[in-house]
C-alpha cells in the first residue's frame, strides 16, 4: 500500500502552490495582519483604565474577524492546491459556517486543554487526532460533531507521522521569524498549504 504522508512530497506540493500564488497569499496575510492589529490596538484600554464596553465589543469583533479570515484563507489554500486562482468570494461563502466553526474551535481548545492538564502528552495526542476538524468543515462542509469524527477517522495510524510534520511546521515558522520577522509572512501560507495538502492526502481513496 502506498504511503500517503511523504514529507518531501508534502513540502514540495505546498512550496509549488506558494510560488504559484505567492503575492496573493502573502499579501492577504500582510493585509489582514495590519487590519487586525489596528482593530486590536483600538480595543486595548488606555493605561490605568479598565476595559470599556466598546473595547469588549471590538475584541469580540476581532475574534470573529480572525475566525472568518482563517476559514476563507484555508479555502483559498485549497483552491491553490487544486491549481485554481484563489477567490475573494471564498470569505463570503464561509460566513454561514462561522457559528459552527466558533463552537467547534471552543470544543477543540477545551479538549486539548483537558488533555494537556493530564501530563501534556494526552493533549498533544488529542490535538493531532482532532486537528483536521477545521479542514473538514471548510473542504467537506461537515457539521461540528461530524468534523471531529472525520478527523479522528483519517488520522488513525498516522499520529507519529503527523507529530513529525508538526515539528516541521514549527521549524518553518521559526525560521520565518528569524528571517528578519518578515519571513513569517511567507512561512504562514506555506504551512497552511502543507496542512491542507495533508488533509487531502488523508482523505484520498487508498490505492490498492
Amino acid at each position: 500500500m502506498e504511503e500517503k504522508l511523504v514529507y518531501s512530497d508534502i513540502f514540495g506540493k505546498a512550496w509549488k502552490g506558494l510560488i504559484s500564488q505567492f503575492w496573493l497569499l502573502v499579501g492577504l496575510i500582510i493585509g489582514f495582519t495590519i487590519v487586525y492589529s489596528l482593530l486590536y490596538i483600538f480595543a486595548l484600554p488606555a493605561k490605568g483604565e479598565s476595559m470599556t464596553i466598546s473595547g469588549i465589543i471590538v475584541s469580540v469583533l476581532c475574534w470573529l474577524l480572525l475566525c472568518l479570515f482563517q476559514m476563507g484563507y484555508l479555502k483559498n489554500c485549497f483552491q491553490t492546491l487544486d491549481g485554481e486562482e484563489p477567490q475573494f468570494s471564498s470569505y463570503g461563502q464561509v460566513t454561514r459556517k462561522l457559528p459552527a466553526y466558533l463552537v467547534a474551535s471552543i470544543i477543540f481548545m477545551l479538549v486539548v486543554a483537558a488533555g494537556t492538564a493530564l501530563l501534556i502528552v494526552p493533549g498533544i495526542y488529542l490535538s493531532l487526532r482532532f486537528q483536521f476538524f477545521f479542514a473538514s468543515m471548510v473542504d467537506e462542509n461537515t457539521g461540528i460533531i461530524e468534523s471531529f469524527k472525520r478527523s479522528w477517522e483519517i488520522t488513525k495510524g498516522h499520529t507519529l507521522t503527523l507529530f513529525i510534520v508538526l515539528l516541521m511546521i514549527f521549524l518553518i515558522n521559526l525560521i520565518g521569524l528569524l528571517a528578519l520577522i518578515v519571513g513569517i509572512f511567507a512561512a504562514i501560507p506555506l504551512t497552511i498549504l502543507m496542512y491542507g495538502d495533508i488533509f487531502r492526502r488523508l482523505t484520498a481513496p487508498t490505492a490498492s
